[in-house]
């Protein structure tokens, strides 16, 4: 757990999973709409995954995204944006600089909010030795140089993969889980990860535990609405006419 000094904001836009691309344009309306005042976030909090493939120190992959970077970069010296890293989306320091970046070592993030403690994550911080081996072996900085030798073979087999891909599918594992790797491990109010695309709230001992839905399963974002503990995120769905 990394300790932070960041308060979340009432009005504060969340938003998880957008796996952004070229065949998956939406999240580029989004930003659109916050660029142009059409939506007023107080905040902008990117949960990881907001990219489908961009990795810092990877030419094509900062090609391809320029537009979005390039908006989330002029938003990031407004407004304060703060971004969880993913595992899609890393080494993202020097690509967004202006912004609040938290690569996968600093997860999950104490944050405050109206004196309650929130934790937030991209949701893969806690993989098992396998995974946790892989993170760092794709975010060295020799295998970032190697990529970049076949970063359109890369791209071509994410774009296959997209298109059998399911962001809306429910796990039924899912709830068993989470009370497992949750339990007993974590002190908060709130506890805020994507990763796994639930949209789905859950109880676990003293815990709000929520798992957020992702914008690339129905332009799904929510915003930080509390009000007397009565409530914390409101589900909303964009649409370009918004």
């Amino acid at each position: 757990m990394y300790h932070s000094d960041i308060e979340i904001k009432e009005g504060a836009f969340v938003v998880s999973d957008a796996h952004y691309s070229h065949k998956r344009p939406q999240f580029l309306n989004f930003l659109q709409a916050i660029k142009s005042k059409k939506l007023l976030p107080t905040q902008l909090i990117l949960m990881g995954d907001i990219f489908d493939a961009l990795f810092g120190g990877v030419q094509k992959t900062l090609d391809v995204n320029q537009e979005v970077i390039s908006i989330i970069n002029e938003l990031s010296e407004q407004i304060e944006v703060i971004y969880l890293e993913g595992n899609h989306d890393f080494n993202l320091k020097n690509v967004f600089p202006h912004a609040k970046v938290f690569k996968i070592s600093e997860q999950p993030l104490a944050c405050g909010f109206n004196g309650k403690k929130v934790l937030i994550a991209h949701g893969d911080f806690d993989g098992g030795f396998i995974y946790r081996i892989y993170t760092l072996f794709v975010r060295n900085i020799v295998i970032i140089k190697f990529l970049n030798l076949f970063d359109e073979y890369i791209l071509n087999k994410l774009d296959n993969y997209l298109d059998k891909k399911d962001d809306c599918k429910k796990l039924s594992w899912f709830e068993d889980f989470i009370k497992r790797r949750i339990a007993n491990q974590y002190e908060c109010d709130y506890f805020l990860e994507g990763h796994f695309h639930q949209n789905k709230g859950i109880k676990i001992d003293e815990i709000n535990y929520i798992n957020l839905g992702a914008f690339a399963c129905n332009q799904r974002y929510f915003i930080v609405k509390s009000i007397e503990d009565k409530e914390f995120l409101e589900e909303n769905s964009f649409s370009k006419e918004t």
